[in-house]
């Protein structure tokens, strides 16, 4: 069984590859879809990325848990991990979902632009958890 710490490094990694291909690859793509094609293709990117994008923040929420509960870890360590975790899930919850629905109805050029920066706001968490659990891995914080 892995130690917290590798468990949340390898999870962090996972989700932060994961989210900045989405931002620099899959949703500057977007724009490119023909307009009678994008509700179909928003469609069958969003069935099929929920394979992905599930388990990925279940690993976040079970390690982010399992490393706010562990005394190998500084505790501002570990508030920031809960923190960034929060901030991704609340930025995902109420602005990225509700913008794919948007979107899922019809191309929007607007839904778009404001989809693309709220997605800066979860690369940027993303790559923050990663950099904290990279310092982390190496002992710097831990207590």
């Amino acid at each position: 069984m892995p130690d917290v710490l590798s468990a949340y490094l390898a999870a962090t990694f996972a989700y932060a590859g994961f989210q900045w291909t989405v931002r620099v690859v899959v949703y500057p793509q977007l724009a490119l879809v023909p307009p009678e094609s994008f509700g179909q293709y928003l469609e069958t990117y969003q069935r099929r990325v929920s394979l992905l994008v599930g388990p990925l923040f279940g690993a976040l929420v079970l390690t982010t848990g399992w490393l706010a509960q562990s005394d190998q870890v500084a505790v501002a360590a570990r508030v920031l991990a809960v923190v960034l975790l929060g901030v991704l899930l609340v930025v995902t919850a109420l602005l990225a979902v509700p913008l794919h629905g948007r979107l899922s109805r019809s191309w929007d050029a607007a839904a778009h632009r404001r989809l693309l920066r709220v997605d800066e706001v979860r690369v940027l968490v993303a790559s923050v958890s990663a950099v904290l659990a990279l310092v982390l891995a190496a002992g710097r914080l831990s207590t």
